[in-house]
C-alpha cells in the first residue's frame, strides 16, 4: 500500500462541448460504451493501491453521485478510508484556468488533516488514461521529492491553450514550467506536464494556509513561483493520455478506441478501468443487423446497420436504420429508416421514422438529451 492519498479535481468546466457538460460535470460525461471521464483517474488511483481517495465537485454533483454510489465498484465502501466527496468553492466559475485551485482544497482542509500519510496524488479528471503512480510514487521517495510532476515526452495533447512544459536537468529536476505561449522548442523536444502530480502532504497543508486569502490562485501556479526553493522533479508516463475539452476532442479520442491497440492500453493491460456495474442482458442481434468496426454495450438491440460507431447500454436500433460514424448513448431510440453520420446523441434521444442527421468530422452534430426529433 502506497504511503499516500488521492484528490480528483472534478470541477472544472467547459462551454465547448455543446451541451454534453451542461447539465453535468466534464468528469461525468459518459465515455466509450460504458464508463465516464472521471473513472480513467479514480481507476487509477485505486490500481495504484491507494485507498482513500477525495473528489472536489462542482455545484452540479448530482450525476457524480449517482455513478459513484459509496464506491462499491471502485473498491472504496471501506471502514477506513474509501471515497470521500470535497464540495468545491467555485460554483459559478467554468473554464480550465481555475485546475488545483487552492480555495478548493482550503474548503476541505479537514480531509487533508484527518490521514496522516506522507504524500497526496493529485490528478484532474477531463483525461483519458490508464496509468499506475507507483512507479512515480517509488521515484519522489528516492529524491526525497517535495512535488513530482507527471510528464509524457513525444506526445500531443491536444491544442491546449493553456498546456504546460517542463525544462528539467539531467537528474529530471525540474528548473521550470513554462506555458505554450512564446514557446520555441520543436515539438519533440517538448516534454508536456499532464495535470497529475505528487506533493508532501505536510508542504500542501502549507501552501494552502499560506496563499488561501489570495482567491482562487491555482496550485501549479504557486509551484512555479517557489521552483527556487522547492525539490521538484519530473516523472515520466508511457500511458495513453488524450484530454478531453471541446467535442472535438471528445468524438476524437471516442473514435480512437476502435483502434485495437489503444483499447489494449486503455483497457486490456494488467491494470483494469472500473466502473457502474449494470446487470443488463447481452445485446440482441436480429438477421437484419449489420455491424462492423463498432463497439457496442451490452443490453441493446440492433436491427439495422452499424459502421465506424460506438454504441452505449440499452439502445433500441430498428430495422432500416444506418449509424455511421456516429456516437449513440444509453438508451436512445432510433426508429425504422432513421440515418445519422457524424452525429452524437446524448442519453434517451428517440428519433422517429425515416429523419436523417447529419455532421462532418471537423463539426460533429450533437443532439442533446432526451431530444425527440
Amino acid at each position: 500500500m502506497p504511503n499516500a492519498i488521492g484528490i480528483i479535481f472534478a470541477n472544472s468546466g467547459y462551454a465547448n462541448l455543446q451541451g454534453l457538460a451542461q447539465e453535468r460535470p466534464i468528469a461525468a460525461v459518459p465515455f466509450g460504451g460504458r464508463y465516464r471521464i472521471l473513472d480513467f483517474a479514480l481507476s487509477s488511483m485505486v490500481n495504484s493501491g491507494i485507498r482513500t481517495i477525495g473528489l472536489v465537485t462542482p455545484h452540479h454533483y448530482r450525476p457524480l453521485l449517482d455513478h459513484l454510489g459509496a464506491g462499491r465498484d471502485w473498491f472504496l465502501d471501506r471502514k477506513t478510508g474509501g471515497l470521500f466527496i470535497l464540495p468545491g468553492v467555485m460554483h459559478s466559475l467554468a473554464g480550465n484556468s481555475h485546475t488545483f485551485c487552492i480555495q478548493d482544497l482550503h474548503h476541505n482542509l479537514e480531509y487533508l488533516k484527518k490521514d496522516f500519510v506522507e504524500n497526496v496524488v493529485i490528478s484532474c479528471s477531463d483525461q483519458i488514461f490508464n496509468m499506475n503512480f507507483m512507479d512515480a510514487l517509488e521515484f519522489h521517495q528516492a529524491k526525497q521529492a517535495d512535488v513530482t510532476l507527471i510528464y509524457k515526452e513525444n506526445d500531443n495533447l491536444g491544442n491546449l491553450t493553456d498546456e504546460r512544459f517542463l525544462e528539467m536537468n539531467e537528474d529530471r529536476k525540474v528548473l521550470n514550467i513554462r506555458d505554450q505561449k512564446g514557446l520555441e522548442w520543436t515539438e519533440s523536444g517538448r516534454p508536456h506536464y499532464v495535470n497529475m502530480l505528487i506533493i508532501r502532504r505536510e508542504l500542501l497543508l502549507d501552501i494552502v494556509e499560506k496563499y488561501s486569502a489570495f482567491g482562487c490562485m491555482s496550485l501549479i501556479h504557486i509551484l512555479t513561483k517557489n521552483m527556487g526553493v522547492l525539490k521538484v522533479y519530473g516523472s515520466p508516463t508511457r500511458s495513453v493520455i488524450r484530454t478531453i475539452r471541446t467535442i472535438n476532442d471528445y468524438f476524437d479520442q471516442s473514435m480512437d478506441l476502435l483502434d485495437q491497440e489503444v483499447r489494449d492500453r486503455l483497457w486490456l493491460g494488467a491494470d483494469r478501468i472500473h466502473t457502474k456495474i449494470v446487470d443488463n442482458p447481452p445485446t440482441r442481434y436480429t438477421s437484419q443487423a449489420k455491424v462492423s468496426n463498432s463497439l457496442i454495450a451490452s443490453g441493446c438491440s440492433i436491427a439495422g446497420e452499424v459502421i465506424n460507431s460506438i454504441i452505449f447500454r440499452g439502445v433500441i436500433l430498428e430495422i432500416g436504420c444506418k449509424i455511421k460514424n456516429s456516437i449513440i448513448m444509453s438508451k436512445c431510440h432510433i426508429h425504422e429508416n432513421a440515418q445519422m453520420e457524424y452525429a452524437i446523441l446524448d442519453k434517451a434521444v428517440m428519433v422517429n421514422e425515416g429523419n436523417v442527421l447529419r455532421g462532418s468530422l471537423s463539426n460533429p452534430l450533437v443532439v442533446h438529451k432526451r431530444t425527440v426529433i
